[in-house]
């Protein structure tokens, strides 16, 4: 080896060290001075039921015409309320788009967990764009926050509540009131509103939710507990599993939804009609 040859490497080294350092610094100081100027007045967060569809007929974005507020859809298709990896817990990157927590990064305002995760499932390509746009969003100025969440945590079985720990994040309620929490510290004038899933029906399976349980319970058993605990932390809830989507008949799948689960453009009106009739 050519002693002559180490100190150019080092330099060499450092140099490039340094180029990377001055490359991180700038990248994230442009994203840093993004942060806080969205004028978004109503931001919604949940699943795909509100993520799925991001078009003009997309539930926020007809909210958006009906209220003529302006609405950010922060909505994750395949994300639940409650954390999931209760094994390793923080260690699973999905568990930081879950509403436990986002909310904890808008309490935060720090997304750099989110940034830094990296989520290879389907129907996860919008996550990057939604975060930073999330990100941007100056929550001392926005009104009123809509969260739909329950359908994928009924689908994971995740557990209803946790009677020794409220707050328990890898429960449904135990997340929901933790978000509200951090939510209400970012903001304590923020209005924020519960959505109850929809119900839904299981087309390949031949079943309705009244009929599956995917180990937590029925949905029906997720609603009434999240109506409960709404109404014992006053927080203002809009029900859309009772009496909203006619389900007498076992064809009624089709008429507001495409999949069962997911609604079509009909569904996608009649939910934000009653999102904003409460407003």
């Amino acid at each position: 080896m050519d002693v002559r040859s180490v100190p150019r490497k080092i330099a060499y080294g450092v140099i490039g060290a340094l180029l990377f350092a001055l490359l991180f610094l700038a990248t994230f100081q442009d994203r840093r001075e993004n942060v806080g100027t969205s004028q978004a007045e109503i931001v919604v967060l949940g699943d795909s039921i509100f993520g799925l569809i991001r078009d003009e007929t997309s539930t926020p974005a007809l909210l958006q015409a009906l209220t003529g507020k302006t609405v950010y859809n922060a909505a994750l298709g395949g994300t639940s309320a409650a954390r999931r990896s209760s094994d390793s817990r923080m260690d699973c990157p999905k568990d930081s788009f879950t509403l436990a927590g986002l909310a904890k990064a808008i309490q935060a305002g720090d997304f750099g967990v989110q940034h830094a995760a990296t989520i290879r499932e389907s129907n996860t390509e919008c996550y990057p764009e939604v975060i930073n746009g999330l990100e941007t969003v100056d929550f001392s100025r926005v009104e009123t926050v809509i969260i739909l969440q329950g359908i994928n945590d009924y689908h994971a079985g995740i557990p209803i509540d946790n009677p020794e720990d409220p707050y328990d994040e890898y429960t449904f309620l135990g997340a929901l009131r933790s978000s509200l929490d951090s939510l209400k510290k970012t903001n304590p004038d923020l209005r924020v509103i519960w959505l109850t899933p929809t119900y839904t029906w299981y087309t390949a399976a031949g079943q309705t939710c009244e009929e599956a349980d995917q180990g937590g319970g029925r949905l029906a058993d997720y609603v009434e507990a999240q109506l409960q605990a709404a109404q014992e932390m006053d927080v203002e809830m809009i029900d859309v599993y009772h009496d909203f989507y006619p389900h007498n008949n076992w064809e009624d799948w089709k008429l507001y939804t495409f999949d069962g689960i997911h609604p079509n453009e009909e569904g996608r009106k009649m939910l934000a009609r009653r999102i904003a009739e409460a407003l």
